[in-house]
């Protein structure tokens, strides 16, 4: 779908949708039946997206975008654009049993916090391999951040012995997230790949990616994964899911990645409620103030990254 004119009202509001996805998907994930595994259940919500894509490739294509299909690519190119679908495919299948497990694991507000960890990698990549130097203000609101973290994962404690290990598998999701998305937004910028396509191969190879996995880890994992294909919640979550990544794409064609990224920031402190309401999970003192922590420092991370780019370019 070509837009022709960017609104700043349409984005926003796209955001705002994001916002309340992103929120509701943890409580989704902990609302699945008790006897379906982390695994199975990243696997069938996968199977899901996979069937909501579709539809949308298709149309795209009979609406004559070909995007890559129709690039005429050379060889070279093509075992390029192979390599990078099934990394970072199986990059996003790994996380999204990750972000199950965690969710389940960690509990729905922590997990959805420690997902906020993700500038924290782009900082950490954007240091290490485009030698962007970081001004004291940068410095100083990320060491505030992974203070914030760090006391979250350690309840509020600030001792190493209470450290979760599910929280830190937790931060494996933004990891991953950070990997493939510098990945993709080179693939992005250098092809004429479209969101849909995007969204519809990453979802596909991290399908065959959970499917393998199941095959050779779990016995009778497969089984398991195509019943728990079945069930409400898995259809549920891979359909908001889906809708989230689609939505985001199309809000960042109408406003900077940075004032969508900030309209969504608060997205955990939904979580919260949601987690008191329909988990019954109660919200301690620590995770609030950790929450306020972390969104205090994006948003001014995000702010000294608008003002350094725009100092640059003056």
């Amino acid at each position: 779908m070509a837009i022709a004119r960017p609104s700043a009202g349409k984005g926003i509001v796209l955001s705002l949708i994001c916002l309340t996805l992103l929120g509701v998907m943890p409580i989704i994930a902990n609302l699945r039946a008790p006897e379906v595994s982390a695994l199975t259940f990243a696997f069938a919500l996968s199977v899901w997206q996979v069937a909501f894509a579709l539809p949308l490739f298709g149309l795209e294509l009979r609406g004559g975008t070909k995007g890559i299909l129709g690039a005429g690519l050379s060889v070279r190119d093509r075992w390029r654009m192979l390599a990078v679908a099934l990394v970072t495919g199986g990059m996003f299948g790994l996380s999204t049993y990750l972000y199950v497990l965690g969710v389940e694991k960690a509990g729905a507000p922590n997990a959805a916090i420690a997902l906020q960890a993700y500038p924290l990698f782009t900082i950490l990549w954007e240091s290490l391999f485009l030698k962007r130097r970081k001004t004291p203000v940068e410095l100083a609101l990320t060491a505030v951040l992974i203070g914030a973290l760090y006391y979250l994962g350690t309840g509020g404690t600030f001792l190493m012995s209470g450290l979760s290990p599910w929280f830190l598998i937790t931060l494996g999701v933004p990891f991953l997230w950070s990997v493939a998305h510098v990945i993709i937004k080179e693939e992005m910028h250098n092809t004429p790949i479209t969101p849909i396509q995007v969204t519809f191969f990453r979802v596909v190879v991290s399908t065959v990616f959970l499917v393998l996995v199941l095959a050779v880890f779990v016995p009778s994992g497969v089984a398991a994964g195509i019943s728990a294909i079945f069930l409400t919640m898995s259809a549920v979550m891979g359909l908001v899911y889906f809708l989230e990544l689609i939505i985001w794409f199309y809000a960042v064609r109408h406003i900077d990645v940075s004032l969508a990224s900030s309209i969504t920031v608060p997205w955990p402190a939904l979580t919260m409620v949601l987690a008191v309401l329909f988990l019954d999970d109660t919200i301690a003192a620590y995770q609030i103030v950790a929450l306020t922590l972390v969104i205090a420092c994006i948003y001014g991370l995000t702010l000294a990254g608008i003002r350094k780019a725009k100092a640059a370019t003056a």
